[in-house]
């Protein structure tokens, strides 16, 4: 959960992906680590690439790491100026509490 919301988004795009980061860094008042695995390119093409990820999201609140929720990601990428960037992402959430 971010921001108290179970569901947030679409964010499409460069700005609104670092918007909704920036945003959730801010609010945080812990070290927080998202770890992704078992990563895979599910399609590419020339210009686009779609990647999936698992996810497990830990935090140091108390001074000890736990394990906040688990999910995975879908990377939506573009090729634009001879770099990848991301143009959408998914986050799915395990848990919602």
């Amino acid at each position: 959960m971010i921001a108290d919301e179970v569901e947030q988004g679409p964010f499409i795009g460069r700005a609104a992906i670092l918007d909704l980061v920036r945003g959730a860094t801010e609010a945080q008042t812990e070290q927080r680590r998202h770890n992704r695995t078992n990563i895979v390119l599910r399609r590419a093409d020339a210009d686009t690439a779609v990647v999936w990820a698992y996810l497990t999201l830990t935090s140091n609140a108390g001074g000890s790491p736990t394990v906040i929720t688990t999910g995975f990601y879908t990377f939506t990428l573009q090729h634009i100026e001879g770099e990848w960037r991301i143009a959408k992402l998914f986050v799915g959430l395990d848990n919602t509490e």
